[in-house]
């Protein structure tokens, strides 16, 4: 597989202090309603060509991430940057330029294809928004789409029911890459297929992904998955980055605890489901009421008071790795010692 070579590339999206937040329902003692940070001050880059995968326990804000690149929810603060402009503009050749740059593969093909619709109506309708081709041209490129994803041209007529989630899957990839994007932000996109056909659709897109020089973000709870695909993993704990580092070193020697437990909990990718330890004791705290201090304290085996008392910055270390953990900052382990 091609994921261990990682691209030399500079970032083609980029993220600076990002956060979303959501209003949540009011309490009637309450004088102000609630803010839920989904997304709450993340930075983050992703450089041509590569595969960073985004890992968390659900509810860390993996979604949230992938849906504010889409476009689909708009920062509360912070920029993101495509190709070193700002998309917030909507006016902007930036703003426009990324609806058909980045696109997605989400996880339920059932539910992200109009049942009404036939595969070629589906495919066709892309290509017609964003003017991929000319009308005359788009049948063939509707063929040549479902061939590149491993199903056959005459299966275009058939809607989506008749297809399996594996197959589903595959259309809906087709879909994405109908327009020819450079950025592809994969969330989840095998959660809900049966174990043994991930494996298929995950070579796909690697496969295609070598072929078309492809960008990814691939959001996953599952780092056996992670480490096949990507060249770099960001870990995500209640909407904060807690760890950046190359794939090979989560796995070799993961620096944060949090990080260190999914690592231990980490299924293989197999066709047959093993046992899976548990990652962590006790589940991820309530985002309206989070800790002080560091917010993974209450579940951190390796927990210092100050760790209560003080929220850890993001460290820059030695070979492309960023860490926010008081256990790796020098100027705290000076003072320990």
């Amino acid at each position: 597989m091609s994921a261990a070579n990682g691209p030399a590339a500079g970032p083609v999206v980029e993220t600076r202090d990002v956060t979303r937040y959501f209003s949540a329902g009011r309490d009637a003692l309450a004088r102000q309603r609630p803010v839920l940070k989904a997304i709450d001050g993340v930075s983050l880059s992703i450089r041509r060509g590569e595969t960073l995968a985004l890992v968390g326990e659900t509810g860390s804000g993996k979604t949230t991430f992938g849906r504010l690149l889409l476009g689909l929810y708009r920062p509360t603060s912070g920029d993101i940057l495509y190709q070193g402009a700002s998309i917030l503009d909507r006016k902007s050749a930036a703003a426009k330029s990324v609806r058909r740059q980045i696109q997605g593969v989400f996880q339920d093909p059932y539910s992200s294809l109009n049942p009404t619709m036939t595969v070629r109506q589906l495919l066709s309708e892309v290509l017609k928004v964003h003017q991929v081709v000319s009308r005359e041209d788009r049948t063939q490129r509707v063929e040549e789409l479902l061939t590149t994803v491993g199903l056959s041209p005459a299966q275009a007529d058939r809607r989506p029911h008749a297809f399996s989630g594996g197959e589903r899957q595959r259309i809906g990839i087709a879909r994405a890459l109908a327009v020819e994007p450079e950025v592809v932000i994969a969330d989840e996109p095998l959660s809900a297929l049966d174990v043994s056909i991930q494996a298929q659709v995950l070579n796909l897109m690697i496969r295609l992904q070598d072929e078309r020089g492809l960008t990814y973000l691939f959001v996953t709870h599952d780092l056996d998955v992670a480490r096949h695909i990507s060249q770099r993993t960001a870990v995500l704990y209640l909407g904060r980055v807690v760890e950046v580092a190359p794939t090979s070193d989560i796995f070799a020697e993961p620096l944060h605890p949090y990080t260190s437990a999914l690592v231990r909990a980490a299924p293989r990718l197999t066709t047959q489901r093993k046992a899976i330890k548990p990652a962590l004791t006790g589940d991820i705290p309530n985002a309206l009421d989070r800790p002080t201090g560091c917010h993974f304290h209450p579940r951190c085996p390796m927990a210092m008071p100050v760790c209560r008392e003080r929220e850890p910055a993001l460290l820059q270390l030695s070979g492309g790795r960023t860490v926010a953990c008081h256990l790796h900052d020098p100027q705290l382990q000076s003072t320990v010692s």
